[in-house]
C-alpha cells in the first residue's frame, strides 16, 4: 500500500525530534454544498527540529508508528516564505 504524502505548515517546533504540522484541505459541506476549509494537526518525526521554523511549508509522509501520536515523518521543506527559490 502506498504511503500518503501531504503538505502543511509548521505550527510548533518546541519538542525534541518532533514538529507539529497543520494540514488544510478543502471539501464540500454535505448539506449546504459550500466549499469549506478543514484543518488537522499532525505530530511529525524529524531528527533536527532546529532546521525547521514556524510558518515553513513542509511535505510529510506516513511511516511506521514511532510513538503514540507520531506516525508521520518529514520528506522535504520549502523556503520560509512559502515559494520555491
Amino acid at each position: 500500500m502506498p504511503r500518503r504524502v501531504m503538505q502543511g505548515v509548521v505550527v510548533s517546533n518546541k519538542m525534541q525530534k518532533t514538529l507539529v504540522v497543520r494540514v488544510e484541505r478543502r471539501t464540500t459541506h454535505p448539506l449546504y454544498r459550500k466549499i469549506i476549509k478543514l484543518s488537522k494537526k499532525y505530530s511529525v518525526h524529524v531528527e533536527r527540529e532546529a532546521d525547521y521554523q514556524i510558518g515553513q511549508t513542509v511535505s510529510i509522509q506516513e511511516c511506521a508508528p514511532i510513538s503514540k501520536n507520531k506516525k508521520w515523518q518529514v520528506l522535504s521543506a520549502t523556503t520560509a516564505d512559502g515559494g520555491a527559490s
